[in-house]
């Protein structure tokens, strides 16, 4: 029996083009800071600074660490310079970026439903963004009003997708046992992942990104409304059908 339900977000809970989205707000993003540094500096190091926080395994830093740590000695800018314009930017221009999703017509009722029926639900979206990121593309999803056990953000995660690390990490932070779990994502790579910690997965193919045609196989697989039919199934929720 499940107990707990962890939700990737993007292209899960949320529906767009990934690719779309990162080149439209790293593109707005380098326009905002671009009186201080030159735009092509800024996003070399952006992903450089974001792969590190990937690629970190210490667990004494939080990934907000890591970037910091990583970003602003490449730029050379002090953080008291850039930080409270990136905070103007998620509460202005980071708006704008809503034009490009959609949400998930039932996202909301599952997920509602999960939560009343007391299961902890984690927002396991990949933590290399600010909570005020998360919460703000949640919104966009009608889905920012609800109580999480855990929402996976930069400040508060010490790892990202795809380490085993991040899934254990979450499991901790829920007190949950992996086989308690179900991870539901759309990512081949970073969600299946949770696979490695040895908690269930659930492959959402209506906006799939990766293929399974290595080593990853998802325990279940479907679209969102077979989701919601499985969950039914498995712990009796009644979710509204979009059939």
């Amino acid at each position: 029996m499940f107990r707990a339900l962890l939700f990737d977000l993007d292209g899960t809970l949320l529906s767009y083009d990934t690719d779309a989205f990162l080149q439209k707000y790293m593109e707005l993003l380098a326009r905002r800071v671009s009186e201080f540094v030159d735009p092509s500096l800024f996003l070399r190091q952006l992903l450089r600074s974001t792969e590190a926080m990937v690629r970190n395994l210490d667990p004494s830093k939080t990934n907000k660490d890591v970037f910091m740590e990583d970003f602003f000695p490449g730029i050379g800018i002090p953080p008291e310079v850039l930080m409270p314009v990136f905070d103007d930017f998620y509460r202005k221009e980071f708006l704008s970026l809503k034009s490009l999703v959609r949400p998930v017509p039932l996202a909301r009722p599952l997920v509602e439903q999960a939560v009343r029926s007391g299961l902890d639900v984690v927002i396991a979206t990949n933590p290399v963004f600010p909570m005020v990121a998360i919460r703000e593309r949640l919104r966009w999803g009608h889905l920012d009003d609800l109580s999480y056990r855990l929402v996976t953000s930069y400040e508060v995660m010490h790892y990202c997708k795809p380490n085993r690390e991040y899934y254990e990490e979450v499991l901790s932070m829920i007190g949950r046992r992996p086989c308690e779990c179900l991870m539901i994502g759309n990512d081949v790579d970073e969600d299946l992942a949770a696979g490695a910690a040895g908690i269930r997965t659930y492959l959402v193919t209506d906006c799939l990104r990766g293929k399974q045609d290595g080593g990853k196989r998802p325990d279940f697989c479907g679209t969102f409304q077979d989701l919601a039919d499985f969950l039914k199934q498995v712990l009796g929720m009644p979710v509204v059908s979009g059939r």
